[in-house]
């Protein structure tokens, strides 16, 4: 039987993932990562000590080594980081998808996994083969689909990974947690960032990146119709948090030598959507071998995480990987990615940072 560590959380998709693997004759070492940085004072809420007990309940309940290992210092150079440089560059980062990608997958690796066959975690996505070539695939329950947080991760980290919930519904995950008795099984889903832990995601930016108030300015007009705190608390797309009234308003433009928010007003104001999305360093987790982006390939693709796909066709032009969409997108944000499935939406082949 191969050796298999099993990434646990303490919530209820991870803690179902060690129950899995017993059922399937496995015998998972447990490892709970630290991450929140326990020295700050903004850290006090982390629900660190409650994710452990439990995670501890688990193992001694399947009879599971078990260590509390911490990436705090890896965190900080490759995810915390990458956000504060990101938001001051006046982009909308993604922590979690670096979280999967420098941290779950890269810095354990490099510290524990080796010792490792496999690694497990609680991630709503499944594996298949074809052509004896490992792919990334999307998980049964669509809403709870975390394929789009994975878009980063390598050929390489994909071939060890497993997901033992991505063939069930939520709810069945939770029924087999009440069944197993673990003390998860009704524990409320995690919403925050991951390295935020109970962390507002605005204060984080205000500690670390400070305030720099601004105008906020109605593109089509010109008219000034408020202030802002900095335009790094704003995102394309965002209709709230902005204080204005007579809305729906939209973040549409952010001038950054002039911090200046650029907002528009209605439902589905023209100057929010785009059919023309670039992608700067792209990489593809594998390659379909029968498809050639020197001309375009049909495909369906995400810029957000969310159960629904666009179609669209994904092309190489010079330097960047080009999405036309069929139908225009809204909030199309620089910083994001975007994520391309295979036209059928069962495979998940790579991502690029949005222009």
């Amino acid at each position: 039987m191969k050796k298999i560590a099993s990434l646990v959380s303490g919530g209820v998709d991870s803690s179902v993932t060690v129950h899995l693997l017993k059922e399937q004759g496995y015998d998972p070492h447990i490892f709970y990562i630290k991450i929140g940085l326990e020295d700050d004072p903004a850290w006090v809420d982390c629900p660190a000590e409650e994710d452990i007990e439990i995670t501890t309940f688990i193992a001694k309940k399947y009879g599971c080594k078990f260590d509390v290992i911490s990436l705090q210092d890896e965190y900080w150079d490759r995810v915390i980081s990458y956000t504060i440089q990101s938001v001051k560059n006046g982009l909308t980062p993604n922590p979690d998808m670096m979280c999967n990608k420098m941290i779950k997958f890269g810095a354990f690796e490099e510290k524990y996994g080796k010792d490792f066959d496999l690694i497990s975690t609680g991630h709503y996505a499944t594996t298949l083969e074809r052509d004896n070539i490992k792919f990334l695939g999307t998980a049964k329950d669509s809403f709870k689909d975390q394929t789009y947080f994975l878009g980063q991760i390598s050929q390489k980290q994909l071939d060890k990974l497993v997901f033992p919930i991505g063939g069930l519904l939520k709810k069945e995950v939770r029924d087999a947690a009440t069944r197993a008795k673990l003390p998860s099984a009704m524990r409320k889903d995690s919403q925050g960032i991951c390295f935020l832990g109970k962390i507002n995601y605005n204060d984080f930016i205000k500690k670390y990146v400070g305030e720099k108030p601004g105008k906020i300015i109605e593109l089509e007009t010109g008219k000034v119709l408020g202030k802002h705190n900095g335009f790094w608390f704003h995102t394309i797309g965002q209709r709230k948090g902005l204080g204005l009234s007579q809305g729906p308003w939209f973040v549409v433009k952010k001038d950054l030598l002039r911090n200046i928010i650029y907002v528009s007003n209605g439902y589905d104001p023209i100057s929010q959507y785009r059919d023309k999305i670039e992608l700067s360093h792209f990489e593809f987790i594998n390659i379909l071998p029968d498809r050639d982006y020197a001309t375009q390939q049909a495909v369906k693709f995400k810029i957000r995480h969310q159960p629904e796909f666009t179609n669209g066709h994904l092309v190489k032009e010079g330097d960047l990987h080009v999405i036309y969409s069929e139908n225009p997108v809204s909030g199309v944000a620089p910083g994001q990615f975007g994520v391309i499935y295979n036209p059928e939406a069962t495979i998940c082949l790579g991502s690029g940072v949005i222009c």
